[in-house]
């Protein structure tokens, strides 16, 4: 296998593990809010993820160091492009972790019900945009004969991107709900299970729409595959929501979104950002590449240091593995 295969695999990979986690963190941000009835109950939606949600942004960091590392054309014209939805993006995401270490500080529950609202905001923006973004890249944007972006912000907002923002937005709130059932006891549980169900339902519709489109734009029997695989793993994912199984009805709607993920990224190869205007002018995996040499270090830094990053954060979440409730939670 080419080392430039070889790395967008591993890039496709990183993405992939950020969505499934990073994913139901922001199910979770989102729903805070409309799943609890009282302070007490926020505090335990949050604990959900307090102990976890800043680690699972580091799969975003890495993904976006190895992007800049091994395809740097890739890297510049996607973030001189995508410039403002990055942006905010960015700025969501540093308001969000703002409020998760704010929200506590004070009593005072006007106080803390902004923090709330700018948690919600952090967390459903991301959760929105990330599908716009990774819609925008696999359908193509108008890049000219320099590998740059020769669009607006508002190219990036057409039919396809924003279906694909809203398909994301809705997976990752059914996530959410599914994640907090799973983390959670009594009547908590039981309103996130009613909620999974109900959201479940739009999302397998967002979903369908969108990966039909998706196959039907790029064909292949690869990227038909696994959309198929996504499908049926989050209606089993579903399923397993109205049995009460938790653990299989996570497991379900973690593996839906990592297969959409491949069948992103499969659709993608081997373009990394196709052009509208001229196919010839793509950023493939050869033309966007780093040197040879460059991949090659690279390569064996990954291999040494990946398997310890996993093995450390596999740890933290069976560390923090219980469910709590209200009870653990003091007045």
């Amino acid at each position: 296998m080419e080392l430039t295969t070889l790395w967008f695999i591993l890039i496709a990979t990183l993405w992939m593990g950020y969505l499934v986690l990073e994913g139901f963190d922001f199910g979770v941000g989102i729903l805070m809010s409309v799943l609890s009835r009282d302070d007490r109950e926020k505090r335990v939606i949050l604990n959900t993820i307090g102990p976890v949600w800043d680690g699972n942004e580091v799969w975003l960091l890495v993904a976006g160091g190895a992007t800049f590392a091994a395809f740097p054309e890739w890297y510049a014209t996607l973030f001189s492009g995508f410039y403002l939805p990055l942006l905010i993006i960015l700025i969501a995401l540093i308001i969000r972790g703002v409020a998760f270490e704010y929200r506590g500080k004070r009593e005072d529950p006007v106080w803390r019900k902004r923090w709330d609202i700018v948690i919600f905001v952090g967390s459903f923006l991301p959760a929105l945009l990330w599908g716009v973004a990774l819609a925008n890249i696999v359908h193509g944007v108008p890049i000219d004969a320099n590998m740059e972006y020769v669009g607006s912000f508002f190219t990036l907002l057409n039919p396809y991107a924003l279906l694909g923002g809203l398909t994301t937005l809705a997976l990752f709130t059914t996530h959410g709900a599914v994640f907090i059932a799973l983390k959670t006891m009594g009547e908590i549980r039981e309103r996130a299970n009613a909620l999974a169900l109900r959201v479940g339902a739009v999302a397998a519709l967002l979903a369908v729409a969108f990966l039909g489109w998706t196959v039907a734009d790029k064909g292949g029997a690869g990227p038909a595959v696994f959309a198929v695989a996504a499908a049926l793993a989050f209606v089993a994912g579903l399923v397993a929501v109205y049995l009460q199984r938790d653990g299989w009805a996570f497991l379900g709607t973690a593996a839906a979104i990592a297969f959409t993920t491949i069948t992103l990224f499969w659709a993608l190869f081997p373009d990394v950002m196709p052009s509208t205007l001229n196919p010839a002018w793509s950023l493939t995996t050869e033309n966007a590449a780093s040197t040879p040499y460059t991949l090659k270090i690279m390569t064996w830094v990954a291999f040494a240091f990946t398997p310890i990053v996993i093995l450390y954060q596999s740890w933290s979440y069976w560390v923090f593995r219980k469910r709590i409730g209200v009870q653990h939670i003091p007045a």
